[in-house]
Order: C-alpha cells, then sequence, then structure tokens
C-alpha cells in the first residue's frame, strides 16, 4: 500500500511489573486484578496494554496529521467511518453496493489513524463501512512470572455521596483490590506483509511504537494501579519481510526467573533475567 512501508519482520517481548496495584481488573470478579483460575498467574489482556500505547500515542502526537486515534470515547465509530466518505466525495449510504468506495475510505482511515495502521479495526458497521482491516502488530495477554495473590484492602470514605448517608454520620467502608507485586511478560509480533499490503505502517509509525510501549504506563499512573513500570523491551528484527526464525524460538532466547532463596517477590531485583544474543542467521536482537 505505501512504499515507506516497514520491510523487515519483528518480534518483542515487554517486561513490566505493578507494585501494591490492581494491573487491569476483571468486571466479571468485581474488578479484582485478573488472574488464571487454575494457577493464579496474574493476567493483563492485550486490549488494556494497546489502549495505554493508544493514549501515550494520543497526547505525544496531538493535533499532528495522520496520528488520530479512532478507538476511544469521543464519538461513535460509524459517524468517523462516515466522516471518511464525506472527506473523498464518496456517495454514502451505499452499504454492499460499492467495494471500490470502502476499499478508498478504508485506506483514508489508515492514513490518518495511528491505532488503524498499528492494530488494525472491524470497521463494517452502520451505513458507510470502510471494511476490516488487520493490523501488522498483535499482542498477546501479558502473564505473570510467578502466581499473583489479589488481596482486599478495607479503606474507610467520609465524603458521603448523599444527603441521607450524610446525615447518618457514621465512617463507610470500602475495598481497594491490589496484589503485592507481580511481573508480567507481554510477547508481539509485527508482519511487514501486513504493513506493506493494508496499512502502511511505517518506519516512523514502528519507532514511536517502541515510543510508546516505553513511556505508556508513565502517563497512566493512579492509585488503583499502583507503581506500574516497563522494565525491558526486547526486540528481534529479522532481515526479510516474512522472517528469518520462527518466532517461538526467539521468544525462548529470554529467560526471567526468580533468584535462589527469594520466598515472595516483592521487587523487580528478586528476578533475574537473562538473554541469549545468539541469533539464528538473519535476526538481529536489540534492547530498548
Amino acid at each position: 500500500m505505501e512504499t515507506n512501508a516497514i520491510q523487515n519482520r519483528y518480534e518483542f517481548v515487554m517486561l513490566f511489573d505493578c507494585e501494591n496495584g490492581n494491573p487491569n481488573g476483571d468486571p466479571d470478579a468485581g474488578n479484582m486484578p485478573r488472574t488464571d483460575p487454575e494457577t493464579n498467574f496474574g493476567i493483563v489482556t492485550d486490549v488494556c496494554l494497546k489502549r495505554k500505547i493508544r493514549n501515550f500515542v494520543e497526547l505525544y502526537k496531538e493535533g499532528e496529521p495522520g496520528y488520530n486515534i479512532l478507538i476511544k470515547a469521543d464519538k461513535a465509530l460509524n459517524s468517523k467511518f462516515t466522516e471518511a466518505y464525506d472527506a473523498l466525495g464518496l456517495t454514502k449510504k451505499q452499504k454492499g453496493k460499492d467495494a471500490n468506495a470502502v476499499k478508498q475510505a478504508q485506506q483514508y482511515i489508515c492514513q490518518n489513524y495511528f491505532d488503524v495502521r498499528t492494530f488494525g479495526a472491524v470497521m463494517s458497521t452502520g451505513d458507510d463501512p470502510c471494511g476490516i482491516v488487520r493490523g501488522p502488530v498483535q499482542i498477546n495477554f501479558a502473564r505473570s512470572i510467578d502466581p499473583v495473590f489479589p488481596q482486599d484492602i478495607t479503606i474507610t470514605r467520609q465524603a458521603k455521596t448523599t444527603e441521607d448517608r450524610q446525615a447518618a454520620g457514621n465512617t463507610e467502608m470500602g475495598k481497594k483490590s491490589v496484589i503485592p507485586y507481580g511481573l508480567y511478560r507481554a510477547e508481539g509480533y509485527i508482519s511487514a506483509m501486513q504493513a506493506q499490503k493494508i496499512t502502511g505502517f511505517s518506519e516512523d509509525d514502528l519507532e514511536l511504537l517502541w515510543t510508546a510501549i516505553l513511556n505508556m504506563f508513565e502517563e497512566d499512573h493512579s492509585a488503583a494501579r499502583g507503581k506500574m513500570c516497563m522494565r525491558h523491551l526486547f526486540i528481534f528484527k529479522h532481515e526479510s519481510p516474512l522472517g528469518n526464525a520462527p518466532s517461538h524460538v526467539l521468544f525462548d532466547k529470554i529467560k526471567v526467573q526468580k533468584r535462589d532463596g527469594v520466598a515472595a517477590a516483592r521487587s523487580f531485583s528478586d528476578y533475574e533475567v537473562t538473554w541469549d544474543e545468539t541469533m539464528p542467521e538473519g535476526v538481529t536482537f536489540l534492547q530498548k
């Protein structure tokens, strides 16, 4: 699609931690930190991680053409699709009748919205659809290195929401759900072929993605999430668009384990991170 689209396949590994906070609450479990019910390993969804990347890019590139964010709570998605038709002067309300218009609108969305160029989007809804885009960047669920142990911490509040509650005079009780500590690992993939054929994800977009990953927790601090830090970003760069080695072989180069004598990890220093820099032919190992 774009001549400046990336020419290399990539994989990457993120290591981040959470101290005395809730890295990703589960609404089906009273917003407790997400865990695997069989093993108690902590989970952070891909949706959560991509939200933080989107939020950082929106702050970092605010107002710059080509770096809008499609998936956010400002207005209905269908209205954004219609805006693409208006900008291109395409005939509207022709759903299912004009595949060329859908393709043009899809290219317009990719050019103007960073998150669609990066992650893709389902844009086939409404009267003015823009199709379905599979993004070149895909991220797996993050999983903690060791089991985590969510706790409900009882808190009190003095400010009441209603006059009746204020008149009662009693201090109200509440809860915060936290884990004392968890070190999480997430793995991701970047397809040069998807970038070249569909979205036009460029070298500039790639550098912005790395910047966003490294800084996505820095502009997302809250009392609920505690102390969250990106500890390592490991990158595997292939010489060819289709890749030079299987992704699982490269992911296995990164090892994380608890240090000897540590019973319950409570800080990043309780872990040892090692990596094998001997790469298959055609693969370059990078750290950010």
